[in-house]
This record gives structure tokens, sequence and C-alpha cells, in this order.
């Protein structure tokens, strides 16, 4: 059993015992009434006391049930509150450190609450597309006053307990600790004393039998409908969550419990909650790596080398400035190695004015970084990550000095974004310490790390660098080596696919409007005038010359005859105006597909927003599934967290793998084959990849 019994005087303490978070698992939750059952039939208990072991009072449901039948299993969560609320001795919840979701539940169901400070506390199940559906709806709101509750409730952030604690007239805390160390112990003392009021013939309080009621009622519900709809368009979850709090201020608790559980099963259904919990434990899998164990020793990283002080270099040493980590950034000019500095400089200031970084953090973080033109200076680095120009060749002069200089057992990584890493790794005598390290651009805002094995990289060098990407906040996939890696390389399709459709009769902002109403951030042409034209430019070139069967719509080349790179030249698929950033669109560009339409003997057509995001997101999908078959990835899960933390695909629809998934992959290959039947499109790429096509032959999904 996941919680143990011990007494403490005449004081029963139950102890949920769940590593690493006390989740309310099937065992745990048996434990807690036998715990209960136990107490109350032991005339010599007064008390009990439910506390949590180790560093969580509880995280809530336990993840690794989800989906189970034990998560559904009696005693659920419901039937272990209303066994707290019926005991007949006083309940009290010694709180620490964590009570998120289903745990903050459980306490609200106990008779009185000890908190220590410093304790998060939270409903988090927005986060997930659903509400809480263990009452938390009715009670917060009765202990914390309807607007802290919806607000908690809504955004599922944590708040610290000794400001919850601090709130007029709440009643959620009856006391807080001196601190956790002597939580257990206050707790016990306060179960004595409401012991003693029982004895004295003073009635156990219950939560469900507090008042719940706002004062403007039906007026403040609709102001935070239209607030929550102008906030969460695309989530059902935090409108149902006013819903259902609302019903705790209209309904008897029983009824308002009966609305919370049918808007929960209802939530539970969506598409949109099936995608955010699909992310949750794609999140969780992705640092994951089928033949790295546990038992694989990460090596210790103190000290970082960044090569290049560019937007890249600069944004990838402010993520380990940040995380405290000291950083030598190399340059080979001194102008670009002051240049570099400023930008890093700049960046912080804007943060310090936005009231987002405190001056004292600012100036830490700039005395971590140490700038130098010289090899000698980063040869006792534990990583060094190279951030250079884009080319095999400049890649090759600085590995090789990377190897002379370098002390044994360091990392050396490349943040290059299509490049061969086991090239790379060949133009040093360590390929085993070589990897990929691809950060996304903004280096310094983007979650994404593209995490490249090559065919020597050391297992104790992966697990490494996942521990790092952990310590700098980032969200590491691992990718095999191939031209792209996961992204670039299925980008590539995308790219193609939104050129094709010009050809055909589409303009650059009917195929961007489209994408962005399905929900991606940007459209292929606004991201290609942000990122720059010409770096497409320089792979198709590169392209040509490798695989010359490859079709491309030419007006990319076109538009870059033109000069027209994008944002930085002022015009690009778009026009710009000075100091302006809104795509405007372009005559001249519209002029020039027309005349290329004409020069290739094409009628345009109308093409409908439909076909436009299928070709776009059916694309990524065939590549990602040919990348499974490869062995780049190792699960479609992987590859819809790097379209998710790196390209922009709207969260609500979990990925292109899970979106695919959802629409049915029998559906999806289909509308290939009818893609596949375009003259003016490439017909061999629109053969549904092999794994496509048994999965929708089986009737199953990437899963």
């Amino acid at each position: 059993m996941s919680a143990d019994y011990q007494l403490d005087g005449d004081v029963a303490v139950i102890t949920l015992n769940n590593p690493p978070v006390n989740g309310l698992g099937y065992a745990t939750r048996v434990g807690i009434t036998s715990g209960l059952e136990k107490a109350n039939a032991d005339p010599a208990v007064k008390a009990i006391v439910i506390t949590g072991a180790g560093k969580a009072f509880s995280g809530g449901a336990d993840i690794r049930e989800f989906g189970t039948p034990k998560a559904l299993q009696e005693p659920n969560l419901n039937s272990v509150i209303l066994t707290i609320e019926n005991s007949a001795k006083p309940v009290v919840a010694a709180i620490h450190s964590v009570a998120m979701g289903g745990g903050l539940e459980l306490a609200l169901g106990c008779h009185y609450r000890v908190a220590a400070p410093g304790a998060q506390i939270a409903l988090p199940e927005v986060k997930l597309g659903i509400l809480p559906g263990a009452g938390g709806t009715q009670r917060l709101p009765r202990v914390l006053g309807v607007e802290t509750a919806l607000n908690m409730i809504v955004k599922g952030d944590p708040v610290p307990s000794e400001v919850l604690a601090g709130l007029p007239g709440q009643k959620l805390f009856d006391q807080m600790a001196a601190s956790a160390e002597s939580l257990v112990q206050e707790a016990v003392a306060f179960a004595g004393q409401a012991a003693a009021k029982q004895a004295a013939g003073e009635p156990l309080p219950l939560v469900r039998n507090l008042p719940c009621k706002h004062p403007q009622g039906d007026a403040y519900f609709q102001f935070a409908r239209n607030m929550v709809k102008g906030m969460a368009k695309n989530f059902p979850a935090p409108a149902r969550c006013v819903d259902a709090v609302e019903a705790a201020t209209k309904q008897k608790f029983d009824a308002g419990m009966a609305t919370e559980r049918a808007i929960f099963i209802e939530l539970m259904t969506t598409p949109e909650s099936a995608a955010l919990r699909h992310v949750f434990f794609a999140e969780r899998a992705a640092s994951k790596i089928p033949d790295v164990g546990d038992d694989v020793k990460p090596r210790t990283i103190n000290k970082v080398a960044v090569i290049g002080a560019g937007t890249m270099g600069g944004g990838i040493s402010m993520n380990f400035l940040n995380a405290g980590i000291p950083v030598t950034i190399l340059e080979t000019k001194q102008e670009a190695l002051d240049r570099g500095l400023s930008t890093i400089r700049k960046n912080y200031e804007a943060q310090v004015k936005k009231g987002k970084l405190k001056q004292d953090k600012y100036e830490q973080r700039m005395a971590l970084l140490t700038p130098t033109l010289t090899y000698q200076d980063i040869a006792d680095a534990d990583l060094v990550i190279e951030a250079v120009f884009e080319e095999l060749g400049v890649k090759e002069q600085v590995f090789k000095q990377l190897d002379a200089v370098m002390k044994p057992g360091a990392i050396l990584a490349s943040n290059t974004s299509t490049l061969d890493v086991d090239k790379i790794a060949g133009f040093t005598q360590r390929p085993q310490d070589v990897v990929g390290m691809h950060f996304f651009s903004p280096a310094n805002v983007m979650k994404l790390l593209e995490v490249v094995r090559g065919a020597k990289t050391a297992k104790d060098v992966l697990a490494t660098v996942m521990q790092i990407a952990k310590k700098i906040k980032k969200t590491a996939v691992v990718s095999g080596v191939c031209d792209g890696f996961i992204g670039n390389r299925m980008i590539e399709q995308y790219s193609r696919q939104a050129g094709f459709l010009l050809e055909e009769g589409a303009t650059p902002q009917q195929v961007d409007k489209a994408i962005e109403k399905f929900g991606f951030a940007m459209g292929p042409f606004r991201m290609g005038d942000l990122a720059g034209n010409d770096i497409g430019w320089a792979i198709r070139k590169r392209r040509y010359v490798e695989k010359p069967g490859m079709k491309y719509s030419k007006t990319a080349d076109l538009l870059c005859e033109l000069g027209r790179y994008g944002q930085k030249t002022g015009a690009g698929w778009y026009d710009y105006q000075p100091g302006k950033r809104d795509a405007l669109p372009s005559k001249l560009v519209e002029d020039m597909i027309a005349t290329h339409r004409q020069a290739q003997g094409i009628s345009p057509r109308k093409i409908s927003d439909e076909e436009i995001v299928q070709r776009l997101v059916y694309a990524l999908v065939n590549e990602g599934a040919r990348i499974l078959e490869d062995g780049i990835a190792s699960k479609a899960s992987d590859i819809d967290m790097v379209y998710l933390t790196g390209y922009g695909f709207p969260l609500w629809r979990g990925g292109p793998m899970k979106y695919a998934d959802q629409v049915g992959l029998f559906n999806v290959a289909e509308s290939m084959k009818r893609f596949a039947r375009n003259p003016l499109d490439d017909a061999s790429f629109w053969q549904p990849a092999p794994l496509l096509a048994k999965l929708a032959a089986e009737g199953k999904s990437f899963g």
C-alpha cells in the first residue's frame, strides 16, 4: 500500500507514500481509506492527520494510471473524499511543497487544513483540457471566494500557500505552520485541539456546507465568460470552468457536483483535451531515449563555451547564463565579439525595462560571461557549442581546432540545422564526444532543442545533453542523422507544397491566412520573410546538385533573384514599411507569379482553404511517417513535440501526427492519393509512406 499509518500519541498520521509526487493512484487511495477506517475503529485515536512523504503533499492523479481501469477503480477520489467527510473523528490535512489537482481536492475534503509556507497550491486540470473532477470547482470558491477560485481554476497556475493564507476572509487554511520541517508536529497539535473542540460538542466543519455567492451574480459570470472567450478561443475548457463555478453559486452542493462531473466527462471527450493530454505525455516521453537507461551516468557540466557571437551564438549563451552556468564566448574578430556582447546586453536590458528581470540578476548573468578571441581560453570547458556559418568547410576548421585544444571528455556540439553530424564528428579524433545541439531562433526564447545523435555519439553524452536541456528549460527531442533532421526535413516538404499552390492559382496571403486560421502561428510565406528567403534558396541550390530529380516551384528562386529576402531587405513575399513588421500584399510579387504561370502554361484555378491546409499539413505527416520508418525519430510523439515547440503548430491540435490520428489515417491516405493525381504536384511524394499505408489499412494510429 502506498500510504503509511502510524500513531503519534492519540493522533493517527496517514502519510501518502507514492513517489515522486504522491500521485493518488489506486493503491494510495486504498491506503487512505484503510487508514481512516483503522483510525475510526481504534478508541485510542482522537484525530487523524493526512500528509505526504518526500517532496509533495500530493501532485494529484497518478499519471501512470491515466487511461487504465485502475484510474476509475473504487475507491475513486470522490469516494475517498466522501470517506474523509464522513469520518467520525477530525481529519486535518498537513500540506507542504505541492498540493495540486486531486491533491488539493483531497485537502479540501478534510475538516481542517494546516499548511507550510512555500507550498505550491493549484488546480492545473485546465492545462489538460479538462476541469477539476473531484469537487475542485465546488469547494475552492467556498473557501477562497468566487473570483480568486475562478482565476486559479481558469489559469491553472500554482499560487504560494502564504499568498492564499493572507487573503481576507479565506477559509482554505486554518493555520500556517512555522516551516515545512515542523508541519506534521504542528498539525498533530492542531488535530488534538480539534478533537477537544469536538468533545466539547462542536460539530466537524465541512467545506461543502460553506456558503458560495457572488454579489454581482449573473453580471460577474457574463464578464468572466467574455474575458475567458478572448483569452482561450480555441480551448473549450476555460469557458466550461466558468460554468462549473457558476453552478457552485446557484445550485445546492450535490447538484453542483453533478454539474461538475457532467462537464468533466464532456471535456474528456473533446479533441482539444485529447491533444493536450497527448502533449503532456509526449513532453515527458521526449526525454526518454530507448537505449539510454537511468544507469547511464551523465558527465558534469560546470563550464560552457560557445563559438560564434552572432544571433545564434548570443542566444545560445543566454540560455546558460540564465541557468547560472559560466559561458566563454569566442569570436575571430574583436568587432564581431563586441557586437555580440552588445546584443546580449540589449536583450537583458529590454527585460529589465519591462520589469521581467531585476537589475542585480542582469548583472549576475553578465558577470558569468567571458569574451575571448583565442581557442586556448576555452580549453577547460566541459561543453562547447559551435554556432558558426552553416557551411561544412567552416565547421571542419572549427572542429579540428576544438579537437586540438579541448580537454579529454569535453562534449563537442554543433548547432547545425541541416548538415551531417557524422561528417562533422569525422573531423575529430573523438567522434564519441560529438553531438548535434540544434537550437531554434531566437535561441533564448524558443523551447525546442533538437539533439542529433551521431553514429558514434556516446550514450553518456546523450544523457548529459538531455539533462542540461532540462536545466536551461528546453524541450529536447532526439533525432538521428539525416538532411534537416526532424523539423527541417519535414518543413521542406511543407514549403514545396506552398510553392506548388502558388503556381496553381493561390496567392501568398491566401496560403498564409488559411494555415493561420487552422492555428499555425505564422504561414509559410510570412515565416520565409522572417527567417530570410535566402536561407531556403541556399538549401535549394544544394538540392539541385544533390537531387536533380526533386521537383520545386521556381517562384521562390525568382523572388530571391529580385533580392527580396524578406524583412531584412524590406521586401520578400510581402512589402514592408521601414521600421514596421506588417506584411503588406505585393503587386510586384503577384505579377511575378502570374508571369511565371504564363511561362509554364499553367491556367490558375480557384483553390479552397481546405485544400491548402490538407496539402501543407499532410505533407508534414507523410514525411513524418518516413522519418519514423528511417528510425530518425524513435516515436511519433517526438515529431509532435518538435512541431509544437519549434514551428508554431497549434497546441490544441496536438502536433501533426496526433492531428492525423484524429482525422483518421485512412482519410489522410485517401487525400494523399487524390493529391498524387494532380499533374502540377509531385506524384511520387504523395505515395503514402509505407508505415502510414500499413497503419491506415489496419485501422490503427501513430499512437
